[in-house]
């Protein structure tokens, strides 16, 4: 059955400990998560959260092409386009509370979780990802944030996650969507080790023959496997792409308005196709979700973890309900005439008061649909 989580427990050498193993089954999708599949993954997550017997987790994607390419949007613009804004924000506070249940879950997780990071890692992948305590990029991966070309904005988590890169990295990561290569990825702290696809057979041999009976510290035991795989890795990344213009980046994001770091972003100047891209980005991208990026990186830069999801649903279903959400996705992906038509023209005409609105609660603090997040 296709559209799910395949789970197995590999039973160790020693008969007493098992590694669990999660694979994302929604390949003709790219691994695009359901809300089934979210449902079933943070079950068996929990579940082996509580057992003592599972060392450690291996979360993977079907295929070769992703880890996981996102949330399952496609679905959410039919629930957009067809239903009442009641049932559509019943509809999405499900998706996206179960979404971030299950990020949450893997942030705060007691036991080493290795993310395989194969191929792409886009949105909701990244929400998986960047909570894992081992992020494995291979040489092909892509890392990316691309919300602000579907009118969302960099949720699942990157309210916490993006304002832990160094200064300046997660806004522009978030207002451009850009693709991180392995190698960047390495440098800006999104990934942790890199290896080769053939690598990820040995890490499970390895796991299972490991000596948990005597092992101390759990997370140790994996680190020493996947560095293991680093000097042969190494010689397969790709060449640098945003670290040459780190320092620029950091200064363009450095501003007082989504205006001001816009204006900055579109100046920056280098003969890199990727940077053009971004740059492209940018300019086509929802003048929303800049807006919005602009003030996760400025303004809740101090939010406990729980407290950035709790943020984000109201975000989320709040995109859901103004129909720039759904105005991008019907562009990019389902009639794929690449012509979205947003609310409004550019960074600069967007309505402060429309952005206020966006971070209003749709709920009071009790009957948050979050609100025991963090809490039991």
């Amino acid at each position: 059955m296709k559209d799910t989580v395949h789970f197995t427990e590999l039973t160790c050498s020693d008969n007493n400990h098992k590694v669990g193993v999660a694979t994302l089954d929604n390949a003709s999708s790219l691994n695009a998560l359901t809300y089934q599949m979210l449902v079933v993954l943070k079950e068996q997550l929990e579940r082996w959260h509580e057992d003592d017997q599972v060392v450690c987790v291996l979360l993977d994607g079907s295929g070769e092409k992703a880890f996981c390419a996102g949330g399952d949007v496609r679905t959410m613009h039919e629930v957009m386009r067809d239903k009442t804004p009641q049932q559509v924000q019943e509809f999405c506070s499900q998706f996206f509370s179960v979404e971030y249940q299950c990020d949450y879950l893997i942030h705060t997780y007691c036991k080493p979780i290795i993310a395989w990071g194969q191929g792409i890692v886009m949105g909701g992948g990244m929400g998986l990802y960047m909570g894992s305590s081992h992020k494995v990029v291979t040489p092909e991966s892509r890392l990316a944030m691309p919300e602000v070309t579907i009118g969302l904005y960099p949720d699942v988590g990157g309210t916490w996650f993006l304002n832990r890169l160094d200064r300046g990295i997660g806004m522009f990561l978030g207002m451009t969507g850009i693709m991180v290569n392995s190698a960047d990825a390495l440098e800006l702290h999104l990934a942790d080790h890199i290896a080769l696809p053939q690598h990820k057979s040995v890490l499970l041999e390895q796991l299972q023959v490991a000596d948990w009976e005597c092992v101390d510290d759990a997370y140790e035991v994996v680190t020493e496997i996947l560095e293991s795989f680093e000097a042969e890795s190494s010689t397969y990344k790709p060449d640098l792409q945003i670290m040459p213009y780190f320092h620029q980046i950091q200064q363009a994001c450095d501003g007082d308005s989504a205006l001001q770091v816009t204006d900055n972003i579109l100046a920056l100047k280098g003969n890199h196709a990727w940077l053009e891209t971004a740059q492209a980005n940018l300019v086509s991208g929802s003048p929303i979700t800049v807006h919005l990026c602009y003030r996760q990186m400025t303004e809740f830069d101090q939010l406990s973890l729980a407290d950035c999801f709790r943020l984000e649903l109201i975000l989320s279903v709040r995109s859901a309900l103004m129909g720039e959400f759904q105005e991008g996705v019907r562009a990019r992906l389902v009639d794929k005439d690449g012509q979205p038509k947003w609310r409004f023209p550019n960074v600069a005409a967007v309505d402060t008061a429309a952005i206020d609105q966006m971070f209003t609660s749709l709920w009071s603090e009790e009957a948050h649909p979050l609100a025991q997040l963090g809490h039991y």
